[in-house]
């Protein structure tokens, strides 16, 4: 497969795990409503996009697609886990 099919294929993928990390914001306007979710996805969340992300930037080429696609997930994992301790 071509360099560029593969890069084309790494930045829908990101764009796929944005979408996926996005929905949180669902959950944390319900945790402030006074319905509270779990906390343990947010949580495990945080931690495999904490590491996918220090993968991806210490590498010496970075991965700039799994940067991407990951640190909105561990500011919206905490933001979620955080509403959810406190509803």
């Amino acid at each position: 497969m071509k360099e560029k099919n593969i890069i084309f294929i790494g930045w829908i993928g990101s764009s796929l795990s944005l979408a996926m990390y996005f929905s949180y914001i669902d959950q944390i306007l319900r945790n402030l409503g006074g319905h509270p979710g779990s906390i343990i996805l947010p949580i495990i969340t945080v931690f495999n996009c904490t590491s996918w992300t220090c993968y991806a930037w210490f590498k010496p080429k970075k991965e700039w697609p799994i940067v991407v696609c990951n640190v909105p997930g561990i500011f919206l994992g905490i933001t979620s886990a955080v509403t959810a301790f406190l509803a």
